[in-house]
């Protein structure tokens, strides 16, 4: 009987996750997308350079409906319209596959560091400043830190790694209310456990040297969804050739089926 409670608490929690996901919101009307920020997306996002022309409008409408609703700010640095198309750019594309997507509950604010920051106190000057994004907890619960120049860097030198959908990925991992690295709403039930098998067995590989994932893919189960993911966004169509399995898990995680080029067909 307790373990029907559980199960029951456990549908009624993730049917109230994704009710919050994808409910609609009411949003102000929206202006025309200005043709310079078209502009800088089509030469700094290849995601959204290799969309057709329908899409892309989507891709807009989901960009300005995040800028309404998740402030960002600029910590010790300016943040510019490119800034805030990339940042916008990053929490998009995860969930671009889902056409109902609405919008991310669980945050409202960016911090953009000029660079790297210390992951203790956040400083961005002296020693130990190794990271380059961080989803916030406790009193910074509802704030994303990201590093300008790595976010730019992430898009602009286009390889297999991007803090700023890495950072994303760990917020909808959040979502169902534990950071594990198995984003339940996202993932049909039949589907968990050969997650987490293949997740275990790529794990080894990045620890015994065996994989071209980052390295930092190994440290743990949530570390490896956010680094598979942005890989699979970043260069699909390395990720099938090298890892067919987990390309294919991964087109069912984020309902994205992409081509070689980079792009949901």
């Amino acid at each position: 009987m307790n373990d029907l409670f559980i199960i029951g608490g456990t549908l009624s929690l993730l049917a109230l996750i994704a009710y919050q996901f994808f409910k609609p919101k009411k949003r102000a009307p929206l202006p025309a997308f200005p043709v310079k920020w078209q502009q800088r997306l089509q030469k700094s996002v290849r995601y959204y350079r290799k969309l057709d022309e329908p899409e892309k409008r989507r891709f807009e409408i989901h960009v300005q409906n995040f800028l309404q609703e998740v402030k960002i700010t600029g910590v010790k640095t300016k943040v510019e319209d490119l800034d805030r198309l990339l940042v916008a750019s990053s929490a998009v594309i995860p969930i671009f596959g889902f056409k109902n997507w609405s919008h991310y509950p669980n945050i409202n604010e960016v911090l953009l560091y000029p660079n790297a920051f210390n992951g203790d106190n956040f400083q961005t000057k002296g020693k130990n400043r190794q990271v380059l994004g961080m989803v916030g907890w406790s009193y910074m619960n509802g704030k994303m830190i990201l590093s300008k120049q790595a976010v730019r860097k992430s898009f602009l030198q286009g390889g297999k790694s991007n803090v700023g959908i890495h950072e994303f990925i760990h917020l909808l991992d959040k979502m169902d209310g534990a950071v594990d690295g198995l984003p339940d709403y996202l993932l049909a039930r039949p589907y968990s456990v050969p997650w987490l098998h293949l997740l275990h067995i790529e794990i080894q590989k990045i620890r015994t040297g065996k994989s071209d994932l980052n390295s930092y893919g190994g440290t743990s189960e949530i570390e490896f969804l956010a680094v598979a993911g942005e890989y699979f966004f970043q260069r699909p169509d390395r990720l099938q050739k090298k890892h067919p399995d987990l390309y294919k898990i991964l087109e069912r995680i984020f309902n994205q089926d992409l081509d070689d080029d980079g792009i949901g067909k």
